[in-house]
This record gives structure tokens, C-alpha cells and sequence, in this order.
């Protein structure tokens, strides 16, 4: 047998963009009709031939590692041959780069679970050594830097766990290696603490998968899925304990975010290990499940839509797919390898349902149709074009019809003005004798005599000479209420008020008592209007002294004073002299009574008003002139001289 070329590594994403169209249809051409040609061959030709050359091995390499991390969607047709190829070397031959965690992670990338897993399992059953020894390798790599939190290589951490999330679900011999003993499952524990969402919702995938891995596995590991849930308990609680939100932790994100706990249960329940302690466990777990968490809307400045331009293909895409790509990304990010196209089509399958289309995809129950499908499709090619627009020439609608007003089919529409009447700018002046002649102006003769015979003469206005609002000045409110016109009450209150002020006290024993009672029977108010109405009148001097004025005199004198002359001991004959009173301080002559003498010599022996010619009299009228000059207004006169010499103001 002749021995077949060698097949050209698959380049990269970059060297695919100097390729034109038809060189690369040339290159996928040759590739598919190579690969078929080495399928072609028998087990040991095919033995031969690879052990030799190692270019089947690197092409199938290349292709894995780049359509994985491109997702490359113009490769498609080399999906079959590729996965043949592949699937024979690994059960032909033992080549160590196909042994590697990176490429299995890149080829349960690429393709579905239903076909990658068995041969993965295979691989475990025949090569388990170099399989495990290239997993603990990349574990015993990571444990540190998951360990260490926000010290450790994060981008060390999201892409290695990135990579190897494809094979934790197609392999459930991987997860079981990942989580024997517990310091990797610790340490995704402790590195979520660091807030970094993308690290985050690799740590949450990365658990998730390895957790319902536990159940895939022949047999299920039943026993150490409690062991692992009883874990995840005891994080759970520590965290809450400690200084950090309760809801930030792994375990609350892990049941919130991902569908653990209902397939746990419900794959527990199918396969009849669902004993009461895995229940409790797996129930346990459920308070730490966050509530929807509701952000307040936050305001935003809408543009007036005025209907005036064209809607446009991206705004139809974004109108279309808002609420979907949401579905799509919750789906992404527990499938990363699966497109956004390939995601849409699972959705409208289950009525966009979540929870099934998870659940689905985990245990490779697809329809047909989808399971057949390019999962790399993205979302583009799904939406297909949109309707083109209908350029058909149309009929001119009708105009819009015109506005009217008042002057419609007036003299200015027909054209019938009198252009003598028209004038542009400024109107023309006209003198006195003009505007009489003018008629055309002038009121009806019949409507003048009508307007005189409704006028009648005899009909006298109103005088509102002395309105309020004609004289300038309001109306004195004080003088009103002094007529008594405005409260009823108002004398039986100042009455109470004048004989005994305690009746208006703000406290339970005075509105318990008889005089409070008896003043609410007799004005008819409660106890906050009578004791306000006191709060008011001591606020008001004023109000004060005119009910003084008003209610104080009763009508009735205790006694009348007389007021007629009577001569006095030393014959002055004042009307304030009482020859009863005496001297004394008690009697209306003395200094206490209305009789006091105010002249400046008091009580020196002399009275101004006495009997003319006597020497005591005499002598007061001399002393009250001669002092007369050091008082009265001279003291005021030198005061307020005093004070505008210092420019009017005070001190």
C-alpha cells in the first residue's frame, strides 16, 4: 500500500482571515477527502501509518483546540471526519497529547455529551493512569491558588476551570477525582469569597458539575454525594456566622442560581436511593436560597418617539431578543461551549422553560433534530433575514384638510374689500370732522333709544362713600367685637376668668372640676377652646383691657365718694380738703389720698393754694418760683440739647 500524504495542521483564527473563500472551500475539500482516505483503512494499516507520522494526531489536535475556542463556524463539515479520526486513534493507539485534560476539555467542547462521553468513559476504563495523573496534575495546580482567595492567580484559576468544565460533563470519573477528599471543594468555597462575577460563575459551574456527576457514575456515588452536601452545610452555616452577607456565599448562589436541588432529588427518587438522610440533606439546603432580589427602576430620559423615521434592522434585533438573550446567558453559563442560536432553539423547544432545557441538556434527551444540530450556531444565523421592505409605488393619500376660523367667506376671501378701507402699516390719521362724517361706525339709531328706554332716572346707586375699600382703611375689628357682635361667650369667660384664673388651667383636676363643668354648660365649648380662649387674652393686653372696660364694672358702687366743698382747718377751702380725715395717711387730705397736696414745698410748712396774705402761703408760692427754674422743662430742654449734639441718637 502506498503510504497517504500528510495531513496540514488546522490553522489558526488569525491565518484563517488571509484566506479567501475559495482557497479555504480548497483546503476543507482536501482535509475531508485525506481524512476519508485514512479511515479507509484497515486497523493495522491505520497503526502503520500513524505510528510513522504524526500529522493525523496534530490535525486532529489543531482542530480541536481552535474550533473550541473560536467556536468556528465555517468548519462544520470537518465535524464528522474529525471525531472519527479521533476516536479511532484513541482506541487504536496510545499517543500521550491525546491523553491530555486540555484536549478532552477541548473535545467534549466541541461536541455533544451523547457522543463524547462514551468514548471518554473508555478512555478511563483502558488508560486510567495517564488520565488521572493529568487531572491530579491540573488539581494539585490549582488547590493553591484557590486556597490563597484574592492573592492567588484569579485568571489562572477562571481559565483552567473554564477549560475543564466540558469534560466535568461528559465525564463523571472526572468529577469523582475532583472531589475526592475536600480540599479542592474547599478551596472553591474560599475563592468565591473574592467579589469577581466572572470567577464566580465559573467557581458555581465548576460545582455544579461535579456535583451531579457524583450521580452519572456506574455505579452513582450516592455516599459521597451526602458527604459533599453535609460540606456544603457546614460552609454555608460558618458563613453565616461570620462578618459577610449571608447571601454571598457559594452555597446561596449554588441553589439559587442552578436547578441542583431538584435534580438531585429527582435522580435520587428514580434511582431508589432517596433515603431519609440524603433527603434531609439535600431539603437542608433550601432555606439558603435567595429571594428574588427587585432593584428599584432606575429613571431614565426616554426620547419622544415622533414616529418620523425608520426602524432599522438593529432595533428590530434588539426588540426581538431582549428577554431571550437573558434565557440564553443563564443557559451559557453553566454550557459554555453551546451557541446563542443552538440555545434559542432548545427554548422554543421547551416553551422557555430553564429548568427543563438544563435538565435536558444534562442528560442528552434532545429531540432528534436538535441533537443532530451544529451546538456552536450562533444566534444570527437562527434569527434569519428580516422582511425586506415593500417598495410597491402606492396611491397619493388624500392632503390634509385645511384649519378655518371666524373670517372664512369674508370680504378679503372673495376679493370683494374696499381697497379705500385697507391699510398697510400705520393707520392714516383723521381729523375731528372726518370721524363725524364717518356713518359707518356710528351705533343704530333703534339701538340707542332702546338703551334709553331701559335707563331709569329715579334708580339712586348705592352711596358706598364710606366703604372700606373706597377710604383706603379696614373696618375696625375691635370696635366690633367692643359692640358685643362677635362672640356670645366672650363675657361669661372674662367673668370667670376675673374671679378666679385657676378655672383655666391645662390639667386633669381642673377639667374635673365643678367650675369647669359649670363654665362648658353655660358657653357650650370644650375644655382645649376655653383654656385656648385664655392663652389668647393673656397674649393680648390689648383684648385684656377692653374687656376690663367692657365687663370689670358690675352696675353696682360699694361707696360714693363726695365732691362738695368743705372749708379746712387752715381755711384753703380745696375741694380735696377733708376736715374729717386729719392728718392721717388714711384720709383723702393725707398723702394716700386723692386731696394730696403736689406742690414742690410739701411738707414744709406751706400750701400754694392757701388763703392769700397769710406768711405760710406767702412763703410756699416764693419757694415754688424760686426753685421753678432748676426744674420742670429747663432739665428737658438742656436734655434734648445734649443729645442732637451728639447727631440725635441716644447714650
Amino acid at each position: 500500500m502506498a503510504s497517504l500524504p500528510p495531513l496540514a495542521p488546522f490553522p489558526t483564527a488569525s491565518w484563517q482571515q488571509h484566506l479567501s473563500s475559495k482557497d479555504w472551500d480548497a483546503l476543507v475539500e482536501a482535509w475531508t477527502a485525506l481524512s476519508q482516505a485514512y479511515l479507509n483503512l484497515s486497523d493495522d494499516e491505520f497503526k502503520r501509518a500513524t505510528k510513522n507520522d504524526e500529522s493525523v494526531a496534530t490535525f486532529v489536535s489543531t482542530y480541536v483546540f481552535e474550533t473550541a475556542s473560536s467556536q468556528a463556524s465555517a468548519s462544520t463539515a470537518l465535524l464528522k471526519p474529525v471525531f472519527q479520526l479521533t476516536s479511532r486513534l484513541l482506541t487504536l493507539t496510545q499517543l500521550p497529547q491525546l491523553l491530555e485534560c486540555k484536549f478532552l476539555s477541548g473535545f467534549a467542547n466541541v461536541y455533544p455529551k451523547k457522543r463524547a462521553a462514551p468514548l471518554i468513559s473508555q478512555l478511563f476504563a483502558n488508560h486510567a493512569t495517564a488520565m488521572e495523573s493529568s487531572l491530579a496534575a491540573l488539581k494539585k495546580l490549582l488547590i493553591p491558588h484557590l486556597d490563597a482567595g484574592i492573592k492567588g492567580d484569579l485568571h489562572l484559576i477562571e481559565s483552567h476551570l473554564s477549560a475543564i468544565n466540558p469534560l466535568l460533563h461528559a465525564s463523571p470519573h472526572a468529577c469523582i477525582l475532583f472531589l475526592a477528599g475536600s480540599d479542592f471543594f474547599d478551596g472553591l468555597v474560599t475563592c468565591f469569597r473574592v467579589s469577581n462575577p466572572p470567577l464566580r460563575k465559573v467557581i458555581i459551574t465548576t460545582a455544579y458539575l461535579c456535583l451531579v456527576g457524583l450521580t452519572e457514575a456506574e455505579p452513582a456515588k450516592w455516599a459521597m454525594l451526602s458527604d459533599e452536601l453535609f460540606t456544603l452545610k457546614t460552609a454555608a452555616d460558618a458563613h453565616k456566622q461570620g462578618p459577610l452577607n449571608v447571601n454571598d456565599s457559594l452555597v446561596a448562589e449554588l441553589v439559587t442560581a442552578t436547578p441542583l436541588l431538584k435534580i438531585l432529588l429527582r435522580k435520587a427518587e428514580a434511582s431508589e436511593a432517596a433515603t431519609v438522610s440524603l433527603k434531609k440533606r439535600i431539603t437542608a439546603l433550601d432555606p439558603f436560597r435567595k429571594g428574588p432580589m427587585l432593584r428599584p427602576k432606575r429613571p431614565t430620559r426616554r426620547k419622544m418617539d415622533k414616529g418620523k423615521g425608520n426602524q432599522t434592522r438593529e432595533d428590530l434585533h434588539v426588540e426581538m431578543h431582549i428577554h431571550r438573550m437573558s434565557q440564553i446567558t443563564q443557559v451559557q453559563d453553566l454550557f459554555p461551549d453551546l451557541g446563542a442560536g443552538f440555545v434559542s432553539k432548545c427554548l422554543d423547544e421547551y416553551d422557555d422553560d430553564i429548568e427543563h432545557v438544563v435538565a435536558n441538556l444534562l442528560a442528552e434527551t434532545l429531540p432528534s433534530r436538535l441533537a443532530t444540530a451544529n451546538r456552536a450556531e450562533p444566534l444570527s444565523s437562527h434569527n434569519g433575514m428580516l422582511p425586506r421592505p415593500d417598495l410597491a409605488p402606492r396611491p397619493t393619500p388624500t392632503l390634509v384638510p385645511t384649519r378655518r376660523n371666524v373670517f372664512d367667506d369674508d370680504d378679503f376671501d372673495h376679493l370683494a374689500a374696499d381697497v379705500s378701507k385697507i391699510s398697510f402699516g400705520k393707520k392714516p390719521a383723521k381729523t375731528a370732522d372726518e370721524i363725524l362724517q364717518d356713518k359707518s361706525t356710528a351705533p343704530n339709531k333703534a339701538a340707542i333709544l332702546s338703551a334709553l328706554a331701559t335707563f331709569d332716572s329715579d334708580d339712586d346707586e348705592r352711596d358706598d362713600t364710606y366703604d372700606a375699600a373706597d377710604v383706603g382703611g379696614t373696618v375696625d375689628s375691635a370696635n366690633q367685637e367692643a359692640d358685643g357682635v362677635n362672640d356670645g361667650n366672650e363675657e361669661a369667660l372674662f367673668r370667670a376668668y376675673h374671679m378666679d384664673g385657676r378655672v383655666f388651667d391645662r390639667d386633669a383636676t381642673t377639667r374635673r372640676g365643678a367650675a369647669r363643668t359649670a363654665l362648658r354648660e353655660e358657653t357650650g365649648m370644650t375644655d382645649e377652646a376655653i383654656e385656648g380662649w385664655a392663652v389668647m387674652l393673656t397674649r393680648n393686653p390689648q383684648q385684656k383691657k377692653r374687656l376690663e372696660a367692657k365687663y370689670a364694672f358690675s352696675g353696682q358702687q360699694a361707696q360714693l365718694e363726695r365732691t362738695a366743698w368743705r372749708s379746712s382747718p387752715a381755711g384753703s377751702g380745696a375741694e380735696e380738703s377733708d376736715p374729717d380725715a386729719g392728718g392721717s395717711r388714711g384720709g383723702r387730705g393725707g398723702r394716700g389720698g386723692r386731696g394730696a397736696p403736689r406742690g414742690r414745698d410739701r411738707g414744709k410748712g406751706g400750701n400754694v393754694a392757701g388763703p392769700t396774705g397769710e406768711r405760710e402761703t406767702e412763703a410756699a408760692r416764693r419757694n415754688k418760683e424760686a426753685h421753678k427754674g432748676s426744674r420742670a422743662n429747663h432739665n428737658r430742654r438742656d436734655a434734648r440739647a445734649k443729645k442732637m449734639s451728639r447727631g440725635g441718637f441716644p447714650g
